[in-house]
């Protein structure tokens, strides 16, 4: 969950000039291994009409009688909330690189100037690598999507692991960078914007007495890390709860953070010098200079912030989320694509 808002203020904080603006374009649209997903591999609905067939161009789906194409021109990013305490540090190789308890695609469409976010369930049933203490590969597991960025040193290498598995879900999606950071950084950053308002959708007074279902508070400090971190694993669907919760502050929080860096911009330089001990990021100074204006002017609205629709069940141990399959198709194309006219 930290790891949204850092990116977000990661972005507003350099200007830059053109020319760096300009060099960090080109490195972001370069970055991608895939052009655009393989959905055009996916069981997609719609036998192609005469005319569709002689305008056919490679990397277009047909899905119930309507044409689509990947919109090039979005940046798409990978941010994560990691369950770690401290510092971030390198570890041994080996399952100590910290889950990802909180996982967000943040998607830019500069074509019109809109942002979107996806919320994906830590738990959901996908590809995970496993890789011995030495770092070698093992084998390719169905497990929960979290635990992949344990594995790995903790650093670069556990966020290349993450973010390979979340491309894979998403049909080899291009991913143009990614922010890791660790959890006990949002008390700093929800700080750091003046707190966000929230409105508790369930009782949680039996794990802190603010936290009465239907109470609206105002989150500074610890209450907003427990806000968007608490679980009860005792309880089924806890993660899912949890999710719901960090969708709701993050709503408030990107609204709250461009009115505070639009009145304060120093508050921006302030966080990310205080947060970047307990983050890890492949987005370079020339890229953030030109995300800057694109974070701090581009329209975003509640309705702006999807998850994946699914199922939870109990596994033999922990819970499993399993996406489902035509849902998850149709949210890449709302999101990703766009209308053939």
């Amino acid at each position: 969950m930290a790891a949204a808002a850092a990116l977000v203020t990661l972005g507003l904080l350099f200007g830059g000039s053109v020319a760096v603006r300009a060099i960090g374009k080109r490195r972001l649209y370069n970055k991608p291994v895939t052009a655009q997903p393989t959905l055009q591999s996916a069981v997609a609905e719609g036998t192609l009409t005469e005319e569709e067939n002689d305008r056919w161009q490679e990397g277009w789906v047909k899905y119930q009688d309507t044409v689509y194409e990947y919109n090039k021109e979005l940046l798409t990013f990978l941010v994560m909330g990691i369950d770690k305490q401290d510092e971030v540090d390198e570890v041994e190789e080996g399952t100590d690189g910290g889950q990802a308890d909180a996982l967000f695609l943040v998607v830019l469409n500069p074509k019109d100037e809109s942002i979107k976010v996806v919320g994906i369930n830590r738990n959901t049933m996908t590809d995970v690598d496993i890789y011995d203490d030495s770092g070698e590969y093992i084998s390719t597991v169905k497990a929960q999507l979290a635990i992949q960025h344990g594995f790995g040193n903790g650093m670069e290498e556990s966020c290349e692991y993450q973010k390979k598995a979340v491309e894979n879900l998403f049909y080899q999606l291009p991913i143009h960078g990614y922010a890791a950071v660790n959890m006990s950084a949002v008390s700093m950053i929800n700080d750091a914007v003046g707190g966000v308002d929230v409105t508790v959708p369930g009782d949680l007074a039996g794990f802190n007495e603010d936290f009465v279902e239907g109470r609206t508070l105002h989150l500074m400090g610890e209450n907003a890390f427990w806000y968007v971190k608490y679980r009860d694993t005792g309880t089924f669907g806890s993660a899912d709860m949890r999710l719901d919760r960090q969708k709701q502050y993050l709503n408030g929080f990107i609204n709250v953070a461009k009115q505070a860096v639009h009145e304060n911009r120093s508050v921006v330089i302030d966080l990310y010098q205080a947060v970047k001990p307990q983050m890890v990021t492949d987005i370079s100074l020339d890229e953030a200079a030109y995300l800057a204006p694109i974070l701090s002017d581009y329209a975003y609205d509640e309705e702006d912030f999807y998850t994946l629709q699914g199922e939870t069940v109990m596994g033999e141990q922990y819970e499993e989320f399993y996406p489902d399959e035509d849902a998850v198709f149709e949210m890449i194309l709302d999101v990703f694509y766009e209308k053939v006219q």
